[in-house]
């Protein structure tokens, strides 16, 4: 059985459905499956059970010998959330246990971390243990997923096979739910929609240009194949950085939305909201070398190509991926 948390989610749900294809059916499925937005996520995949989140450990208890992996997506991926206590029992004290679950019975385990770790970039993008313990998040969002990070750097005991992955800008199918957090391609196209035309934050830091904001957007279908060859082929366990390794303007992800669908770009520029405001990523862009290095050798889709593929073939068409 593979165990796949966060499975009703964006990146969990893709998670599950790229498992299909390549013949997975015994999954176990984690997450808060009460959410009515989620359930086209998860409720046609091909599984064995659906276990709520917090019911999970007790399931757990005497199957630990029939997992053969724990793929662990499951997080609390607000970035304006400050309730620090749910940050920590979701995203630090759970995948905690989980490790020392697979610790104790050599389970290998592929957990979600977060390019939020590397707060404002001031220690660059490097996934060496060095530079992970200097980062500084700007949000509690990222403190918690960089606590469990440093937690896991300092374990005498471990999984056979494990790795970290610091999640640069995911985007793609199935982020339907996920509201203000979704990608900036989502909320172009949304715009565009009903409007015609898309907003994008204006810049307060003298060394960007609006719209000229740097991250390292990546394709949700590379992020499941990068996970599918970790769990198959065991490289060296380590924290592993997923992003393209190329860092792209937020004004070329719209005018990329606009010509998905064959508009001429019509963009304004709003000032970014006061509370995230100070926490606000200017650049962010993935040192790929680990994964390289680890025999990853699959080119990853360009902006412009993902973006027309989520666009054409699933915004405009209204599916799920798979």
């Amino acid at each position: 059985m593979i165990v796949v948390t966060g499975a009703a989610g964006f990146i969990g749900s893709c998670m599950v459905s790229w498992l299909n294809s390549q013949g997975y059916k015994d999954l176990i499925l984690v997450d808060d499956f009460t959410q009515q937005a989620k359930i086209p996520n998860w409720k046609s995949k091909q599984y064995s059970e659906a276990v709520d989140r917090e019911a999970f450990f007790d399931w757990c208890a005497g199957k630990e010998r029939f997992l053969q992996c724990v793929i662990h997506l499951g997080a609390r991926t607000n970035t304006a959330e400050f309730d620090e206590a749910l940050l920590h029992h979701l995203n630090t004290a759970y995948s905690q246990k989980l490790w020392q679950i697979c610790t104790e019975h050599q389970i290998p385990f592929i957990y979600a971390s977060s390019a939020a770790t590397y707060g404002g970039g001031e220690f660059g993008y490097s996934e060496s243990s060095e530079v992970i313990r200097q980062l500084q998040p700007l949000n509690p969002y990222g403190w918690s997923k960089q606590k469990f990070d440093l937690w896991v750097l300092e374990q005498k005991e471990a999984p056979v096979f494990w790795a970290g992955l610091k999640f640069f800008n995911v985007y793609g199918p199935n982020e339907y739910h996920k509201a203000r957090m979704a990608s900036v391609i989502w909320h172009s196209w949304v715009q565009i929609k009903a409007k015609g035309e898309v907003n994008l934050f204006r810049s307060h830091h003298p060394d960007f240009q609006d719209g000229r904001q740097l991250r390292d957007f990546i394709y949700v279908k590379d992020v499941v194949s990068v996970i599918g060859y970790l769990m198959e082929q065991r490289p060296h366990s380590q924290i592993y950085n997923l992003g393209t390794g190329q860092a792209r303007a937020f004004l070329d992800l719209a005018q990329a939305v606009f010509t998905a669908l064959d508009l001429e770009p019509i963009i304004h520029f709003v000032d970014i909201p006061e509370d995230i405001r100070d926490k606000y990523q200017y650049f962010t862009e993935a040192d790929m070398s680990g994964l390289r290095k680890a025999g990853y050798t699959e080119a990853f889709t360009t902006l412009e190509a993902g973006v027309q593929d989520y666009v054409q073939n699933y915004l405009e068409q209204g599916k799920r991926i798979y």
